[in-house]
């Protein structure tokens, strides 16, 4: 069998669309398969990218091309509208960024507001490992980081990482979130499109937000992607966090 008859398979078995962390997993272990190579993560890539077959929906997210029109409309559809598709990408971001907190952190909260939210063949409340966020401090404190689109929590139920995802707004909110809670040692991540970092810097230049400035990270969607295809060997974007 050859490479990309394993990526179509381990597809095909996924109701005709993968991850690449699902793709990286599973086409080498395919029987029959033959992967040659001590890079084949690096060979997923290349097959789903040169390959007519297979089609780009999202960042980390690649589907069969004959699936194209029977695929669920949160992952794909011509006909929904802007708002629509902005708000299904909105929840894929979510989903990828606590099924990255689930594996190197010890806990994850995402809004019960979004919980419902369908993410690839589950719901964000299938992602999250908490039910209900920490009583990690005082009410108005725990209330604020309710709100927050993905938070990563130790394993002493203390705030690790709080992530906010970005489309449309000026980030405005998203910053005042972080300046409410700047009093936890933890990491603030705002998470958006790589043409949009130099509107993120503008707002968080802001005198108002000079307590946080040193302390705000800003990842575009595909270093998420890639932080969540590999999070053990994405070392420069995990270390941007440990730092």
């Amino acid at each position: 069998m050859y490479q990309y008859e394993a990526v179509e398979q381990v597809m095909e078995e996924n109701g005709g669309y993968a991850t690449l962390k699902h793709l990286y997993e599973n086409a080498p272990r395919v029987e029959g398969s033959e992967w040659g190579t001590k890079t084949p993560n690096a060979s997923i890539r290349r097959i789903v990218q040169k390959r007519d077959r297979f089609f780009k929906i999202r960042p980390g997210l690649w589907a069969l091309e004959d699936q194209r029109d029977g695929l669920p409309e949160h992952l794909y559809s011509e006909s929904i509208s802007d708002e629509k598709q902005q708000e299904y990408n909105h929840t894929y971001f979510q989903g990828l960024l606590a099924e990255v907190g689930n594996m190197r952190a010890a806990d994850t909260w995402i809004p019960s507001q979004d919980k419902n939210q369908a993410f690839l063949d589950r719901t964000l409340a299938d992602v999250r490992s908490l039910e209900s966020i920490p009583e990690f401090g005082y009410e108005y404190m725990i209330q604020r980081a309710k709100t927050v689109d993905v938070v990563w929590f130790n394993d002493r139920r203390m705030p690790d990482t709080l992530l906010e995802v970005e489309f449309s707004t000026d980030f405005q909110n998203s910053l005042h979130k972080f300046l409410d809670l700047q009093d936890y040692y933890a990491n603030f991540v705002i998470v958006a499109d790589e043409t949009r970092e130099q509107q993120f810097e503008k707002r968080l230049n802001q005198t108002g937000f000079e307590p946080i400035r040193d302390r705000i990270d800003f990842f575009d969607f595909e270093e998420v992607s890639r932080l969540h295809a590999a999070t053990d060997k994405a070392n420069g974007i995990v270390q941007r966090l440990q730092a």
